[in-house]
């Protein structure tokens, strides 16, 4: 097995096999940390929307996070909305544009620190939106403290000696839960760890907008996303820290999709 040398710059200049981005990314350039996942997972969602013909049919609602810069270089309609409360807002949007492919993106903090009783009472109605979730198990945004998701042991801002179940209690598996109601159509969870992780993420977020589009009930996709600099961590350990931590605990894959349920057994 060959490796990729990347503790130095490269002694010759790469090979352009592809565009770099997505036409609905109007600029590569972000505020996001060094080794940060996010922008991974957001140019995914971008280019799943572009794929489906959706980029002027959809509406993003965007929570409180690292993330919520993309508003300004996003070519999508969207809107920000308080602390958690991004499913609830795009209940509103999508009952008044039901034509209309409405999606949330929240962190971990906001959807399951802050907003759990939206995600919950929105899947309890059925609402026919995609929630993205970009999982980092720390609220990245006010300096890497400890999330309702961070994992035991997990070292956070204000958990120095990792999460301690017996004093901080154990991290909402937010995923199961969603799966576990009968309003959600599609839950998935992905990572962009490593680049055959990304493929398969960027399908589970295409199913997740196609459940949407069918009317099946709400698709959550969450994402496994770096965070080197709020888990104290060096940028080129980020992957591996990522799988080590969070990927214990939130293994990968589909875990529900009520079309293949609803198919016959064999």
């Amino acid at each position: 097995m060959s490796f990729v040398e990347t503790t130095r710059p490269p002694s010759a200049e790469a090979t352009k096999i592809a565009d770099f981005k997505p036409s609905l990314l109007q600029t590569e350039e972000h505020h996001l940390c060094p080794g940060c996942g996010e922008s991974v997972a957001i140019r995914l969602v971008l280019e799943v929307i572009e794929e489906l013909g959706l980029a002027q049919k959809n509406v993003c609602v965007i929570g409180h996070g690292c993330y919520g810069s993309f508003v300004q270089i996003m070519d999508v309609d969207c809107t920000l909305c308080l602390h958690g409360r991004a499913p609830a807002v795009s209940t509103g949007i999508k009952r008044m544009r039901p034509e209309v492919a409405v999606w949330t993106l929240q962190g971990d903090g906001d959807m399951t620190s802050e907003g759990l009783a939206e995600i919950l009472h929105a899947t309890a109605r059925g609402e026919d939106i995609t929630c993205i979730l970009v999982n980092n198990g720390v609220f990245g945004d006010t300096g890497g403290q400890m999330t309702a998701s961070t994992v035991v042991g997990q070292r956070t801002k204000n958990t120095l000696d990792g999460r301690d179940p017996d004093y901080h209690g154990y991290p909402i598996v937010i995923g199961d839960m969603v799966a576990s109601m009968q309003g959600s159509a599609y839950v998935a969870r992905g990572s962009v760890h490593n680049a055959a992780s990304i493929a398969k993420t960027k399908r589970l977020i295409r199913t997740g907008f196609e459940r949407q589009l069918e009317r099946q009930g709400l698709s959550l996709v969450e994402i496994l996303t770096m965070c080197p600099t709020g888990w104290f961590v060096p940028t080129a350990d980020g992957a591996d820290y990522l799988m080590e931590s969070l990927g214990k605990t939130y293994p990968l894959g589909v875990i529900k999709d009520i079309t293949k349920q609803a198919e016959p057994a064999d």
